[in-house]
């Protein structure tokens, strides 16, 4: 008897993301469904993540195409994974990465791997008749994340000259997604409205992850406007809204001097861990990712040891996704959550190995996207799948950002009853 599962054809081909770059995405045809999947990309990307592979031909999106990575996936990849049984993933990953023969996907491209590699799993989804996220998590899964929602950019995501990268709220005061997403979005419109009174019209231009990039230097001043944000929508700082920072402080980093560099100060690695502990003493900062650069567990270890009973410390940079690099996180104690990214190690059996492994280890696994993103939907179905409690996707605008939320509110729905929001218990420290 034909097996409806079996692979038919694997298609590469390119569209375009959130920044108008080429991307490649891939479909997967079996003989009972259809999968497709787009890979994201970063702009601070970690030294250690898996490789995106582009043209480099100066004549064309100026060296950014990627129809090396596409041609990969149909003279390569494709005939290689015709004819397996797409419900096979991790040995369809496997039979990837050793085709690529490389530790970081650099000759295949991290990206033509990683989006085969979803859109495997989305084929087998659709063979099986099932959404995504039930197909990848089973009947457990069923908690909505609470969205660390960037609606402050800066770094390289911004043009401004605030050096952290985000400054995030989180609804933890909500009884559903829905409630959750509605409290976040109200906070938005009152930031606008708040930006534009203080700092003119210029101030509401968005960054790549469509928060605002208003002309502030210091951390302090971003919190602070959060802070009154807040109240001006009738919600209560600390309660209802909760603070995230991502620092990506290996942008920060100067390296031959062994300083941070924080609006226009010099820090060392101990004063920036004081800097943070008086943060977190001053404002509802509950999560505070990439606060030290992407070698120096023992710094993470430290500021871990000094907030972790309070707060999130979360390895981005530190972890990129790579299980192996997680492990030697967890045996240092160097952070109590992990930020989880598919395209960074390359295949969705490994991002879901990392979670795994965080899991074990009691540590929050954070599902994130990228801020070169595209209208894919996977890393929401991603964080109900493995009941993650968290996800990092932007602010509320822009389509490829938005698109998420959309596709929460509609998991939310089919679960209706069953759905669970977790609010507060998802960081350290909220509940007794």
């Amino acid at each position: 008897m034909d097996n409806p599962f079996t692979i038919e054809s694997v298609r590469g081909m390119m569209a375009i993301d959130s920044r108008g770059r080429p991307t490649v995405k891939a479909s997967v045809r079996t003989r009972g469904g259809l999968g497709t999947a787009l890979a994201p990309s970063g702009a601070s990307r970690g030294k250690y993540e898996a490789w995106e592979l582009r043209d480099r031909d100066p004549a064309r999106f100026r060296g950014l195409g990627v129809n090396k990575a596409i041609t990969n996936i149909n003279s390569e990849i494709a005939p290689r994974l015709v004819g397996m049984d797409s419900r096979r993933q991790v040995l369809i990953d496997a039979t990837m990465r050793k085709l690529d023969g490389t530790p970081n996907l650099a000759r295949l491209g991290g990206n033509a791997i990683v989006a085969v590699s979803l859109a495997v799993a989305k084929a087998a989804a659709s063979t099986a008749g099932m959404e995504l996220y039930r197909y990848l998590g089973g009947p457990s899964a069923r908690t909505l994340p609470v969205p660390l929602m960037n609606i402050i950019n800066g770094g390289v995501h911004a043009g401004n000259e605030l050096d952290f990268q985000e400054f995030m709220v989180a609804p933890v005061g909500a009884d559903s997604f829905r409630e959750a997403l509605r409290m976040a979005v109200e906070v938005y419109w009152s930031l606008k409205d708040l930006l534009k009174e203080k700092y003119g019209a210029l101030a509401v231009n968005v960054g790549d992850e469509g928060g605002f990039a208003p002309p502030m230097r210091r951390p302090e001043e971003a919190l602070g406007t959060l802070v009154e944000a807040v109240r001006r929508t009738g919600y209560e700082p600390g309660s209802d809204l909760v603070f995230a920072l991502d620092v990506a402080a290996s942008q920060l980093y100067d390296g031959d001097r062994g300083v941070y560099r924080v609006a226009g100060e010099e820090y060392t690695k101990y004063e920036l861990l004081d800097y943070y502990v008086g943060l977190v003493d001053q404002y509802p900062v509950v999560s505070i990712e990439d606060p030290f650069h992407e070698d120096d567990y023992e710094a993470f270890k430290e500021l871990t040891e000094r907030l972790g009973r309070r707060i999130l410390v979360v390895g981005d940079d530190l972890y990129v996704t790579n299980p192996e690099r997680l492990r030697r996180g967890i045996e240092l104690g160097a952070s109590n959550a992990v930020l989880v990214k598919v395209n960074q190690v390359g295949t969705l059996s490994d991002a879901l190995r990392v979670v795994e492994e965080a899991h074990r280890s009691s540590m929050r696994a954070i599902i994130s996207h990228r801020s070169g993103e595209t209208e894919d939907t996977s890393i929401a179905d991603i964080a109900v799948a493995t009941n993650s409690g968290l996800i990092k996707t932007g602010a509320p605008a822009r389509g490829e950002r938005t698109a998420k939320y959309n596709r929460l509110l509609e998991i939310e729905d089919e679960l209706a009853g069953e759905a669970r929001y977790p609010g507060e218990e998802v960081f350290p420290g909220r509940v007794s």
